[in-house]
């Protein structure tokens, strides 16, 4: 899908909402509905993304949207495709008057933050993805729990200040390296799962509408800078987001009916010291005394990305 497709697309999500200027968010929806030509409901978990378009009595959703906790959007989503399940069963003249008309070809797509995804989520998740429910969960990973004050998750990065892991004189930021949730999402042998970012629209947008192609649940994370907490001008959101890739730190890959696809490879990766002085998040480490555990970070990223580049070569054979 082009520039001029995407541009000619009906926007289901309006102008109007309240999230921060720069905010990925929105950008990550607006694209990922634009992939989807059919009919869609939204089930939204507690977030930045769900109080900042729902402010009583407004919204600025142009599609059906439920909004649910934390911890129980997947498995509302669950009750939600196996009621529709049980309406397009009968005939339409059997169903209720206000679902006479239903359309037979309705998407399910869940949207919830790392905190609602990484950590409180996940047990409903997994069992929506064991269930085996016909839907496409989104996570747009912020990388903290944002919508509350910017507390870390199991998505925050090692060496990351939030409030809850301050860079101090105790310690430098998170001590532990992030969760890698996309490799938990894959264990459970669901047919496609993939990892993208908004700078890189046409990767994003083909991989929403392979996921609503495949049979049984699907998966995607997304990189969604949050200028507020991760500390960035908002005018380089993209830019931010891209440099997650051009270092490596955000892989974009697929695994598409069990086939590991790597999607990208920078020419010149970056390095994570690049990545750390973009951000005020990370301004802690720039000092002289925390060179070693840049160094340490810096060993992970490339060590994480080595074994999926091997993965990946190794499927092609």
């Amino acid at each position: 899908m082009n520039l001029i497709e995407l541009s000619q697309k009906e926007e289901r999500l309006t102008s109007g909402h309240r999230l921060c200027a720069g905010c990925a968010e929105p950008l990550n929806a607006k694209l990922i509905l634009a992939a989807i030509d059919e009919p869609v409901v939204i089930i939204n978990a507690t977030s930045c993304l769900e109080v900042a378009t729902t402010i009583y009595p407004y919204t600025a959703w142009k599609v059906p949207w439920m909004h649910n906790a934390f911890e129980n959007a997947s498995a509302t989503a669950s009750g939600a495709i196996e009621a529709y399940k049980v309406l397009l069963r009968k005939k339409p003249v059997d169903r209720p008057d206000w679902a006479k008309k239903l359309p037979e070809n309705i998407k399910f797509l869940v949207l919830g933050g790392d905190g609602g995804t990484y950590d409180i989520g996940l047990q409903s998740l997994s069992g929506a993805l064991e269930r085996g429910h016909q839907f496409l969960y989104v996570c747009y990973d912020n990388e903290a729990y944002m919508n509350t004050g910017n507390q870390r998750s199991g998505a925050t990065p090692r060496g990351s200040h939030t409030t809850t892991s301050p860079a101090g004189k105790v310690q430098q930021g998170k001590k532990e390296f992030k969760k890698d949730l996309t490799a938990v999402i894959e264990g459970h042998h669901i047919n496609y799962v993939a990892q993208s970012s908004i700078s890189n629209f046409a990767d994003l947008t083909r991989k929403a509408k392979r996921a609503l192609e495949v049979e049984g649940p699907s998966f995607i994370n997304l990189i969604s800078p949050c200028q507020r907490s991760w500390g960035f001008d908002p005018s380089l959101t993209i830019r931010i987001a891209d440099l997650a890739v051009q270092t490596n730190f955000w892989p974009l890959y697929e695994v598409d009916h069990g086939k590991f696809i790597l999607n990208y490879e920078p020419k010149e990766r970056k390095s994570m010291l690049e990545w750390f002085k973009s951000q005020k998040r990370f301004k802690h480490l720039l000092k002289s005394e925390n060179e070693g555990l840049i160094q340490e970070i810096q060993e992970h990223v490339d060590k994480e990305f080595a074994r999926i580049k091997k993965r990946a070569e190794e499927c092609k054979k």
